[in-house]
C-alpha cells in the first residue's frame, strides 16, 4: 500500500496570524460559513479539523519534530479505522422496479436529487467542517470511516473521537454557539430557545440570537424544493402529487404541518418520499432541534395489506397495558398505516452510524393524537441486516438448543411493533407538565425508544394469544433477546442503545434470561413475559409522571454496559461479526437516470 501520509509545514508567525482570524468566531460553524475568507493552506484546513491539535503543534518545535507529530498522528487514525472499518457490511441497496410506471421512473431519480441535498445539509449540522478535514486525510479508508459518521467522531463507539485533537462531540452538536451551557441557555430569553427548525448563534458582543433553518439554508432548500415540484408535475397519484407539492413549500417556510396530513393522506401511492428536518436525536443537549434526512421509498403493496389490520387493534391493546388506568386514558389514533417499503435511498441523520430499518411518523403529538401514524418497515434493509448480522450473532451467542427460534418473520414483527408501539401508551403527563417531550427533553427519545421495544414485544405477546399473529412466542422471545444484543453494539451514546441497555440490565435482574458457563444466552420464556409486563409500567410510569428527575436516575444506573457483556460483545468483533451496514446506492445502483 502507499504511503499516504500528510505533512504540514508552517511557521510561528503564521500561526498567531491564523490563531488570530479563528477567535474572532464565537460559534465554530461561523468558521465554516466564513472560511473563503480565511487561509486556504494546509495549516488552515488541519487547524480547523484537528483544532488544538494542529496550533499545538506551532508553539516553537522545530520543523522535524512537527513534521513527525503530525505523520504519527496520522498513522494512529490509519491504524484506528482499520479496526473500525470492518464492522460495517456494506450492501447494494436495490429493489425491483420493473412495476413502477414510467412516470414513477423519472420521478424516482428527481426524489434521490433531494435526499442528496439533505444529506448536505446534514453534514453542514453535524459537522460543518466537512471539506477541510477531508482535505488533510489521504486515506481513501479513512475517507470512508470519516463519511460513514460524518465527522471525527465514531458513532458506534459511543462517539469517541478518532481523530487526534478534535475533542469531545458537543452535546448540541452544531445547533448552539461552541462551548455554551444548557444553563445559558436556559436561562436566555430566546423566544425560539427550543425550536425544533433554527439554530442558536452569538455574536462577538455574546449576544444570542436564532436563525431560522429556511433562512441559514435558504439556498439549498430552494433547491430541493424545486426537485419536489419538478417530480409533482409528473405524478400520477393524486395524494403523492399533494403531498410533493406541499412538502416542498414547507422546506422552504419550515411550516410541515399540512405536508404531514397530506402525507398520511396517502393511501394509493407507489413511491415515497420522506424528507425534511426530523429526528431530534443529534440534539444531545436538548433534544429539541431537528436533523435533515430523506428516505426514498418503493411500497410493496402486497406486504403492505397483509400488515393493515393491526392498526385497529391498538385502541383494545391501550385498554390492557399493563400500569395503572391513569396512564392509560389517552385513545391512540387508527386513521394511520402500516406499510412495508423497499428503500432505495438514505440521506443526512438516518444514514450516519447504525441504519434505521422503520420509521414512525410524524413526530407531532398534535398530529399523533388526531390522525395518528404512518409506521414504515424498510423491508429490504430489514432482511440484510437480518442475514448479515443477527444470525451470526445467534449462532456465537445464543444457546445452541435455542437458535432454532431465530426467524426473519419474528424480527420483522418484532421491529414493526417497535414502530406501531410509539402510537400506545402516554404523550401527555399527568402531572400537568404538558406533552411528555416537552417535560423530559433530552431525556425523552431514549426513553421512548425504550417503550416501543417493549410495548412493541407486549403487543406481539397478546395479538399471539388472540390469534391475530401466527408463530411461536418462543420464536418472537428468542429473536428479541438476539436482537438486543445486535443494538447494544451501536453504544449507549444513542438513543436505541440507551434503550436496548436499559432492557437487557432491567431483564436480566428478573431472570429473564441467563448467561450460561458457555458465554450464551438462554432465555427463560415465562419470566420473560413476566419482565416484559414489568418494564412496561415502570416505562410508562416515567413517561406519564413527567419526571425527568427520574428518568435520569433509570439512564445512569440501566442504560449502562456492564464488563462482563462487553466482553461477550468483544468476541462479536473477533469473529468479525458486522455490527451494521453501509450502502452503495443511488441513480446507478438503481439502474435509473
Amino acid at each position: 500500500m502507499a504511503d499516504r501520509r500528510y505533512k504540514v509545514m508552517v511557521n510561528f508567525a503564521q500561526c498567531i496570524k491564523l490563531y488570530t482570524k479563528l477567535s474572532k468566531f464565537t460559534n465554530l460553524a461561523a468558521i465554516y460559513f466564513n472560511m473563503k475568507n480565511l487561509y486556504k493552506s494546509a495549516l488552515f484546513l488541519s487547524a480547523v479539523a484537528i483544532s488544538v491539535g494542529a496550533l499545538s503543534s506551532c508553539t516553537g518545535n522545530s520543523k522535524s519534530k512537527g513534521e513527525k507529530a503530525v505523520v504519527v498522528q496520522q498513522d494512529s487514525l490509519i491504524n484506528y479505522v482499520a479496526q473500525r472499518l470492518p464492522i460495517y457490511e456494506r450492501v447494494k441497496l436495490t429493489t425491483n422496479i420493473n412495476g413502477l410506471s414510467v412516470n414513477d421512473r423519472k420521478i424516482l431519480p428527481l426524489l434521490i436529487q433531494a435526499a442528496e441535498i439533505m444529506d448536505q445539509l446534514y453534514w453542514k449540522q453535524a459537522y460543518p467542517q466537512r471539506d477541510s478535514l477531508l482535505a488533510t486525510i489521504k486515506d481513501e479508508k479513512t475517507r470512508d470511516f470519516v463519511n460513514i459518521n460524518y465527522g471525527p467522531w465514531d458513532r458506534l463507539n459511543n462517539d469517541k473521537p478518532f481523530v487526534e485533537g478534535v475533542g469531545p462531540k458537543p452535546e448540541g452538536s452544531f445547533f448552539y454557539p461552541y462551548g455554551i451551557t444548557k444553563e445559558a441557555i436556559e436561562k436566555s430569553d430566546l423566544k425560539d430557545k427550543f425550536g425544533a427548525y433554527s439554530v442558536v448563534q452569538k455574536d462577538s458582543t455574546g449576544k444570542l440570537s436564532t436563525v431560522p433553518y429556511h433562512v441559514l439554508f435558504a439556498a439549498e432548500l430552494q433547491k430541493a424544493s424545486s426537485l419536489l415540484k419538478q417530480a409533482a408535475l409528473i405524478a400520477e397519484d393524486g395524494g403523492l402529487k399533494k403531498y410533493l407539492n406541499l412538502r416542498a413549500d414547507a422546506l422552504v417556510t419550515d411550516n410541515f404541518t399540512a405536508s404531514d396530513y397530506a402525507w398520511l393522506d396517502m393511501k394509493t401511492n407507489g413511491l415515497d418520499i420522506i424528507i425534511g428536518p426530523i429526528e431530534n436525536y443529534e440534539d444531545k443537549l436538548f433534544n429539541a432541534r431537528t436533523s435533515y434526512e430523506a428516505y426514498v421509498l418503493i411500497k410493496d403493496k402486497e406486504w403492505s395489506k397483509r400488515l393493515a389490520k393491526y392498526v385497529k387493534m391498538l385502541p383494545d391493546l391501550q385498554k390492557n397495558l399493563p400500569v395503572a388506568a391513569k396512564y392509560k386514558t389517552e385513545t391512540p389514533g387508527t386513521d394511520s398505516e402500516l406499510n412495508a417499503y423497499d428503500v432505495v435511498y438514505y440521506a443526512g441523520d438516518c444514514n450516519a452510524g447504525s441504519k434505521t430499518i422503520a420509521v414512525n411518523l410524524p413526530n407531532d403529538e398534535k398530529i399523533q393524537q388526531e390522525k395518528g401514524t404512518r409506521r414504515s418497515q424498510l423491508k429490504n434493509a430489514m432482511q440484510a441486516k437480518f442475514d448479515k448480522i443477527l444470525v451470526p450473532i445467534s449462532k456465537e451467542l445464543i444457546e445452541a438448543d435455542q437458535q432454532q427460534y431465530i426467524k426473519f418473520d419474528a424480527f420483522f414483527a418484532n421491529v414493526m411493533f417497535h414502530e406501531v408501539a410509539h402510537g400506545l401508551g402516554i404523550k401527555k403527563t399527568i402531572t400537568g407538565k404538558g406533552f411528555v417531550r416537552a417535560a423530559l427533553k433530552e431525556q425523552y427519545s431514549w426513553l421512548e425508544e425504550g417503550k416501543a421495544d417493549i410495548l412493541g414485544l407486549y403487543m406481539v405477546t397478546g395479538l399471539l394469544k388472540k390469534g391475530e399473529l401466527q408463530g411461536d412466542i418462543k420464536d418472537y422471545y428468542t429473536t428479541f433477546m438476539a436482537g438486543i444484543l445486535r443494538s447494544v453494539r451501536f453504544g449507549v451514546s444513542e438513543a436505541h442503545g440507551k434503550a436496548n441497555m436499559q432492557c437487557f440490565n432491567y431483564f436480566q435482574e428478573k431472570g429473564a434470561f441467563e448467561r450460561t458457563p458457555k458465554g450464551t444466552y438462554k432465555v427463560n420464556f415465562e419470566k420473560f413475559a413476566s419482565a416484559m409486563n414489568d418494564l412496561s409500567g415502570f416505562i410508562l410510569t416515567l413517561q406519564g409522571n413527567g419526571d425527568k428527575a427520574a428518568v435520569e436516575k433509570a439512564q445512569k444506573e440501566k442504560a449502562i454496559i456492564h464488563p462482563e457483556l462487553q466482553k461477550d460483545l468483544d468476541r462479536l468483533t473477533k469473529k468479525n461479526i458486522p455490527v451494521d451496514v453501509v450502502f452503495e446506492q443511488g441513480v446507478d445502483v438503481l439502474g435509473v437516470k
